[in-house]
């Protein structure tokens, strides 16, 4: 098959014709139909992930059609579907508490086994899939299994956000975006946090209900006098010492921070104003990817049409267009994200 493989850190990805997977016992062979390219990759690409190694074929956020299935798996071939980028085991104390994304003998496609930058992708574990809604093309249904599923659980379980709250999200990159637009579907009140006026205004025009430009500085004194004293939830997406300060530092008395962005490399320990924590009796909440038993919730709103989650995807590229857009996230990046849809060049 073809794929694209990380052989040297901060380089193009190689393209390459490798070995087609073999069938896990307890899973499927997809044949990738899409496969979002997210800044977790970016984390990979330029060394900071401390799993993802040289050979690697990234690509986390992917769905795709069931070619073979093995003798203890949980679809057949022909179904198509959706992939969380935690597969679960599903017999753990963890699993079996609801809380399969915190399993310790998780399989990760994409950071630690070979990925769905490629036209083929082995998934164990199967029963972390769910089947894809007719209604939900497979370009959108690519950008759910990281950034919208992270997104959604971020706020509906770790912040329990309730309508006419206020919801703070700093950084519109894929997973502020859908928090933004997720939030909008639950009936919160959204104010947007980026550098990138561009990414402000788009976010405007989906339904934001205000913009801070970070740029212009004192953001948390911005955000709590539109809010009239703070929001009540905040989401940070990028996992930088300046915008989770930002997003504590904004918040009214009790408020909740959840941390959506991933903190690795040089930002995996920041130093944090805890005495806004302390003084705000705040709750901070860490987060990662979505249990897959809750797909359901997630994929009845959008069928619904309360939430449509088409303006997350800007483009649609080729295998040979991961490496730009990996690139891309070394500095301020467009709006929207990107989706591989074409395998053959």
């Amino acid at each position: 098959m073809r794929a694209a493989v990380l052989r040297e850190y901060n380089a193009d990805l190689s393209l390459e014709q490798v070995a087609d997977p073999a069938c896990p016992e307890d899973g499927v062979v997809l044949k990738v139909e899409a496969c979002g390219v997210c800044r977790s990759d970016w984390h990979g690409w330029v060394g900071e992930h401390p799993r993802v190694k040289p050979g690697q074929i990234p690509g986390h956020e992917y769905c795709g059609t069931v070619v073979e299935a093995g003798p203890r798996a949980t679809y057949k071939v022909g179904d198509q579907v959706v992939a969380p980028f935690i597969l679960a085991c599903g017999s753990c104390p963890s699993c079996q508490s609801g809380h399969q994304n915190t399993c310790p003998n998780q399989r990760l496609p994409g950071f630690i086994e070979p990925g769905a930058f490629a036209e083929y992708v082995a998934v164990p574990f199967d029963h972390n899939l769910a089947r894809l809604p007719d209604s939900l093309s497979t370009t959108v249904a690519a950008g759910l299994g990281c950034r919208v599923t992270t997104s959604w659980h971020a706020l509906t379980d770790r912040a329990a956000l309730k309508a006419g709250e206020w919801l703070a999200v700093h950084g519109t990159g894929g997973i502020g975006l859908s928090a933004m637009l997720l939030g909008k579907a639950l009936g919160a009140r959204v104010v947007v946090v980026d550098i990138v006026q561009e990414k402000l205004d788009h976010a405007l025009s989906l339904g934001a209900d205000a913009a801070v430009n970070a740029g212009d500085g004192h953001v948390a004194e911005a955000v709590r006098e539109i809010t009239g004293g703070g929001a009540h939830v905040s989401v940070e997406a990028l996992g930088i010492p300046a915008t989770t300060n930002a997003s504590i530092e904004c918040l009214r008395p009790l408020g909740r921070h959840v941390q959506v962005g991933m903190p690795v490399g040089h930002t995996a320990r920041m130093e944090i104003n805890m005495n806004a924590v302390y003084m705000g009796n705040l709750a901070l909440y860490g987060t990662r990817g979505m249990p897959s038993w809750r797909y359901p919730s997630l994929l009845s709103l959008i069928e619904s049409g309360a939430v449509d989650m088409r303006p997350l995807i800007a483009r649609e590229i080729p295998l040979s267009g991961a490496s730009d857009e990996l690139r891309a996230f070394n500095g301020p990046t467009p709006p929207g994200v990107a989706v591989i849809t074409d395998f053959t060049r």
